[in-house]
């Protein structure tokens, strides 16, 4: 019990931007200059970890929320949101610079992830953001590695293998039903897939 609790600190979904950026640029053709990669390491850093890490702990301290993990659903609301427009923004962001568009893409994926989250409040259906974390990331490195026709073989395979730890600690802690942690891992890798089909559509298009 106490092993399955580690490891959902050490991969607490607030982790996952960060982590899938350090990945993008260890990944991709080294065509970006080390001095831009590092400022927009700690742009996302500062938007996705910081800044949530405060208003989670702001959120707690006011006894809106009981735990980090955001057991409940109506605990979930407002961080998720929050965590949307958070994700819009950035991606915006990123996409204006026209170096890291890839990387942009990866945040309006995330944004449409949670929107799904958000949306499926509605009907009292809880989802896994920890299965939905790590499965968006196992579907942007995929992407990565078709489009730079780079073998991320290994590091799938390693994402592949954490996810199944991951599912298995949230299950041994009974934070979630096997339910839960599927339909998390199905809107995460889905919506990678989604977003980045039809950025491609509309590069098409015009």
């Amino acid at each position: 019990m106490k092993l399955a609790r580690i490891i959902s600190i050490i991969f607490h979904p607030i982790l996952i931007p960060i982590s899938g950026s350090l990945l993008y640029f260890i990944s991709i053709p080294n065509h970006i200059p080390q001095e831009f990669a590092l400022r927009i390491l700690g742009i996302i850093f500062i938007t996705t970890y910081i800044i949530p890490l405060l208003l989670l702990y702001f959120l707690k301290k006011v006894k809106l929320i009981q735990s980090f993990y955001l057991e409940s659903i109506n605990e979930r609301k407002f961080p998720i949101l929050f965590f949307i427009i958070l994700s819009l923004l950035l991606g915006k962001l990123l996409l204006q610079t026209k170096v890291v568009d890839l990387l942009a893409i990866s945040f309006f994926g995330s944004a449409l992830a949670l929107s799904t989250v958000y949306l499926l409040f509605f009907k009292e259906i809880k989802t896994s953001l920890h299965a939905l974390g790590i499965s968006g990331l196992i579907g942007f490195i995929s992407f990565l590695s078709f489009n730079y026709k780079n073998n991320l073989l290994i590091i799938l395979i390693i994402l592949i293998v954490l996810f199944g730890i991951i599912a298995s600690s949230r299950l041994k802690l009974k934070a979630h039903s096997l339910n839960e942690i599927f339909i998390g891992f199905s809107i995460g890798i889905l919506s990678q897939l989604i977003t980045y089909s039809f950025y491609f559509k509309f590069l098409e298009i015009y």
